[in-house]
């Protein structure tokens, strides 16, 4: 298992690069849910989400023989657009492999601002694996795994550091889980820090496979899942679930509606955006599937990349 060091080391090495983002908290929440509520708000990070942690960590210190080759990845979005602008950043050509369901902002950043080839799959994750794997068997890329990977672990955990720097004394952490790797890192970095920290994870309805491995003791699968949280959408492999299974206490799903509200709720209070994977943590507080009264609670805010087209395509035909 990655040890709390190897938050330090990758802390060190990425702290130059990053945005060191704000701790922000809401008297509204604290009202609501009768307890301190501290947000992590990596919707402020390079990229829109912490994801660029990870990238900047794992892609640094590959060898000058590997960068020539060039890097490869699958992802929906935000570890996409992290490993575009981390290649960019060190000169490096990067392919990235991306749903055809994958929010267009998304894509259009990936592409178009951060200079990456995007190639667009089915939306399955076994499509995924598939064109990534033929691709870089035919050209040589390093792939840079979303989340099987202990660098890209550590550097999503020095989130989880950072927020812990400002606020020590928590009495528990709360991120999102799709894939493991932010959760893994979290709980990594919580349990380093203070071993009494409680981990918990939120997880949407119609993306519950980590929810299902938790509770079965081996990994469950997610072929089609249906949810908002796009970035939730992938299934955990064995190097997270065995960190999970030893550092989190249990895992909250919450629904589609759920996740919404809770969205909109930092919106219009808060003032800030989220997307809705960021959203399902303030979710499962919301839902009351868990009680935090009277506790000091760390929330990791994932990132911040919505597509706002329809939006500001209605504020338009307002216009006259």
């Amino acid at each position: 298992m990655i040890s709390y060091s190897k938050i330090q080391e990758a802390y060190d090495r990425i702290s130059k690069e990053i945005n060191h983002t704000p701790v922000m908290t809401s008297r509204t929440l604290n009202s609501l849910l009768d307890a301190q509520i501290y947000l992590k708000c990596e919707n402020f990070q390079r990229i829109g989400a912490f994801k660029f942690r990870g990238a900047y960590n794992a892609i640094s210190q590959l060898s000058d023989e590997q960068k020539s080759r060039g890097v490869i990845t699958h992802s929906s979005g935000n570890h996409a657009q992290a490993v575009a602008l981390t290649a960019k950043i060190l000169g490096i050509n990067a392919t990235i492999v991306m749903p055809k369901g994958s929010p267009q902002v998304k894509i259009n950043a990936t592409r178009d601002t951060y200079g990456a080839k995007v190639v667009l799959c089915e939306n399955t994750v076994k499509s995924r694996h598939e064109t990534c794997d033929n691709i870089m068997t035919k050209e040589g890329q390093t792939l840079i795994h979303p989340y099987d990977n202990d660098h890209i672990i550590a550097g999503a955990g020095t989130a989880a550091f950072e927020l812990l720097q400002e606020v020590p004394n928590l009495d528990m952490i709360i991120a999102p889980v799709g894939g493991g790797g932010l959760l893994s890192g979290s709980s990594i970095a919580a349990k380093g820090i203070n071993s009494h920290i409680r981990v918990i994870a939120a997880e949407p309805e119609g993306a519950d496979d980590a929810y299902r491995s938790l509770l079965s003791g081996k990994i469950e699968s997610n072929q089609n899942p249906n949810t908002i949280a796009d970035g939730l959408r992938t299934n955990l492999c064995n190097r997270t679930f065995s960190i999970i299974r030893t550092n989190v206490e249990k895992i909250i799903t919450v629904s589609e509606s759920e996740i919404i509200h809770a969205m909109q709720l930092i919106w219009e209070r808060m003032k800030i955006i989220i997307e809705p994977s960021s959203a399902t943590p303030l979710a499962a507080l919301l839902s009351k599937k868990i009680s935090v009264k009277n506790l000091k609670v760390g929330l990791i805010i994932s990132g911040g990349n919505i597509d706002l087209t329809d939006f500001f395509s209605l504020l338009k035909k307002q216009i006259v």
